[in-house]
């Protein structure tokens, strides 16, 4: 069922993102993808229950202490696609070129369904961040660097 929104959005014979399984590997990775689509975003995702908890931050990640930036939660996604490079093609949910951007693993310090508290041991972001999510639209959340 985790996957149910991601599976619906997408032609597996014309795409080449992976379908994926719900799987628990016991680590806490993330990725951060830049995705070239309609507009050009980044999506932060991060490992956990046996899926990528997903978040499209349009700005990027913030690179600096208190920094805030948007951060729309989109439908899990499988661990198969913290690997995942390409092109989406025209026509397909989400068309266009997906790179990674950064990569590594992530200490959970604090988990609510309206915050998270994560420290990222990346390349490119390294720290404690945080995740808060809006009382009034609650897929948009605040991302925000310590």
């Amino acid at each position: 069922m985790m996957l149910q929104d991601y599976r619906a959005k997408r032609n597996f014979a014309l795409t080449s993102e992976p379908a994926g399984e719900v799987k628990e590997t016991g680590q806490r990775r993330f990725v951060v993808q830049e995705h070239h689509a309609r507009n050009r975003h980044y999506d932060l995702r991060l490992e956990m229950d046996g899926v990528l908890r997903s978040w499209a931050v349009p700005k990027g990640p913030p690179l600096i202490n208190g920094v805030r930036r948007l951060a729309v939660q989109v439908e899990d996604h499988p661990i198969d696609y913290i690997d995942f490079e390409g092109i989406i093609p025209e026509g397909q949910y989400g068309a266009g070129t997906v790179s990674i951007w950064d990569r590594g693993n992530y200490t959970l310090e604090k988990s609510n369904p309206g915050e998270l508290t994560i420290i990222l041991h990346g390349k490119k972001l390294g720290g404690r961040y945080v995740l808060v999510r809006s009382k009034k639209r609650p897929q948009y959340w605040l991302m925000f660097k310590l």
